[in-house]
This record gives structure tokens, sequence and C-alpha cells, in this order.
């Protein structure tokens, strides 16, 4: 299958488009449909391409293969011409007259391009899915780019929302985290009761206090 601009080639065939000129004669062109647009290839061009395959087909017969031929001799590739589906509008003005389907392909800028095939190649048929295909596509990836923008956004604002809530971090929260190894541990009081049997055990271990308490109470 031929590829064109890295899009495979979906239909092939001979499409004929009215010329622009006062004349407005039917011209035939070589048309590829891909998934991003229609090719149109002028028929000089195509008879040289045709010729170049068909000495490239001998030569490659041949036991001693000549260099295969240049594509000197070839048109420009400017007289390509190429109809995206971007820039394509719609497709319109479906008419069957004798053995011809005539349709109009209509441009983004309101261009006009007539075209007429046999009634049972069905080009226009192909064209306009295509197209429509393309456009869901690209509404498809505009949507998902949409959406990513919009999350980008909303953590852009969570991440401002809390650095506004907590610009510096806690003084003490550091210590907290680290204690230092070498802080001695807070002694707390003892209870009433513990109080009372020290002095107990401090009065007996020191009975002569009491004793001159009690003489000098006595004198």
């Amino acid at each position: 299958m031929l590829e064109s601009g890295g899009c495979k080639a979906l239909k092939e065939g001979v499409l004929e488009k009215r010329s622009d000129g006062l004349l407005q004669l039917w011209k035939k062109k070589c048309c590829i449909l891909t998934e991003e647009g229609l090719l149109l290839i002028p028929p000089k061009q195509l008879q040289q391409q045709q010729q170049q395959q068909q000495q490239q087909g001998a030569a490659a017969e041949q036991p001693h293969p000549s260099p295969p031929a240049t594509a000197a001799g070839l048109e420009p590739p400017a007289k390509l011409k190429e109809l995206h589906f971007s820039n394509m509008k719609t497709v319109d003005c479906v008419e069957r007259k004798g053995k011809y389907m005539y349709f109009t392909v209509v441009m983004a800028e309101g261009k006009e391009i007539d075209f007429r095939c046999p009634q049972d190649q069905g080009w226009n048929a192909e064209i306009t899915l295509q197209m429509v295909q393309y456009k869901n596509r690209q509404a498809i990836l505009a949507v998902k780019s949409t959406r990513q923008k919009q999350q980008h956004l909303v953590q852009q604002q969570q991440q401002q929302q809390q650095l506004s809530r907590n610009p510096y971090p806690h003084p003490h929260s550091h210590s907290q985290q680290h204690p230092n190894p070498h802080a001695q541990p807070q002694q707390l009081p003892p209870p009433p009761a513990q109080q009372q049997q020290q002095q107990q055990l401090q009065q007996l271990q020191h009975p002569g206090h009491r004793l001159l308490r009690s003489t000098s109470n006595s004198a």
C-alpha cells in the first residue's frame, strides 16, 4: 500500500476536476485519499512515475541491473496539491448525471472545487467519511488537552494555597522531629505521699535535730 507523508493511502484512483479557467474544462487527476486529506497528482507526473516504475522493474530483472533512474525528469513536488481535512469544510452538491457523480469540496476559506467520477466509485462518500473521522479525532484531542490544562491549573492553585497557609515551618517542629540525644530528661516532683515518706526517713536518720528542738521548747 502506498504511503504519503507517513499516512497510508486508503483509496487511490482517478478523479476529474473542473479547471478554474474560463473554459472550465474537466481534467483528470490521480487522487490518493489518506486519513488527513486528499492528494491530487497531475496526469503528466503520474505518467512519468509509472514509466520510472516500469524502468526500475525491468532493471531489476536483468542479471546486472543498472543504477535506478533518478527523479530528475519528474515534475517538482510543488505540482502536488493537497486538500487537507483541517482546511476542508464539507462535501456538498452531490448530484448524479448520466454515468457520473458530481460533488463539490468546500474549503474553509470558501473556495469550491468541483469533481466528478463514475457513480460506482463512491469518492464523495469516502471523502466525507474520512473528513468526519479526522474532525472527530481532532475534537477528542482538543478535549483531552483542555482537561490536562485544567488539572495542571488546579494542582498549581492547591500548591499555592498550601504555601499561603504555611509559608514557614514551625520553629519547634525541627526539635520535635529530631530530639537532642544529650538532653537530660526533666524530673517531675514526687507525689505528696512519697514526700512524707522521705521526710520520715530523714528524721529517723538525723534524730538529733528533733531532740534539739524539743529541749529548746522545754527551756
